[in-house]
């Protein structure tokens, strides 16, 4: 079975380590440890792996967040992985820094990357791993809160919280979004 595993970003060295792009950083990470490299191909940066019987094709969009569905929906079309088969990985300022949140499907909750997905895929039955970002900004500065990089502390316990992620992305592949969410939410 083929999984489509996409971390939203944003291309480009200002953006890189900031709080928006965690998804970018999550799947570096899950890439360097599967000793596998991103290609640049249509669309975005693509990595191929197996995950014992599974197939996972990595994606990071360079079209930057407000239009990421563009690739997901031509990657998914070019490779024809079903809707529950695509995972993406997202930062959420609702949870609390290094928190994960696994869910089948659901509103975009603000967020535009996944409110694109949605529009482009025509349906927002695609599984979500939420990584928190927390909140702690000022009224009206959401913006450069997170397009800003992670304060010392919470750089201290990132690398932790990122093998975290990619635990509940490989549970995801092997054993299902219900063994996912229950052995990895809140974790």
């Amino acid at each position: 079975m083929k999984y489509l595993i996409v971390g939203l970003g944003n291309i480009g060295e200002e953006y890189q380590g900031t709080r928006h792009n965690i998804g970018f950083t999550v799947l570096d990470a899950f890439a360097k440890a599967s000793n596998i490299v991103f290609t640049t191909q249509r669309y975005g940066d693509v990595a191929e792996m197996r995950l014992k019987n599974q197939q996972l094709l990595l994606l990071k969009p360079s079209t930057y967040m407000n239009l990421s569905g563009e690739a997901v929906r031509y990657w998914k079309n070019k490779e024809n992985i079903d809707l529950d088969h695509i995972l993406v990985v997202v930062d959420d300022i609702a949870l609390p820094f290094g928190v994960i949140r696994l869910r089948g499907k659901g509103a975009d909750g603000g967020h535009n990357g996944l409110k694109n997905i949605t529009a482009m895929l025509g349906s927002n039955a695609f599984a979500r791993l939420r990584f928190g970002m927390g909140n702690d900004f000022p009224r009206g500065m959401q913006i450069d809160y997170v397009l800003g990089h992670p304060s010392d502390e919470e750089l201290a316990i990132l690398p932790q919280r990122i093998d975290v992620a990619i635990e509940a992305i490989k549970a995801f592949c092997l054993s299902g979004l219900s063994f996912a969410m229950t052995n990895f939410n809140n974790k």
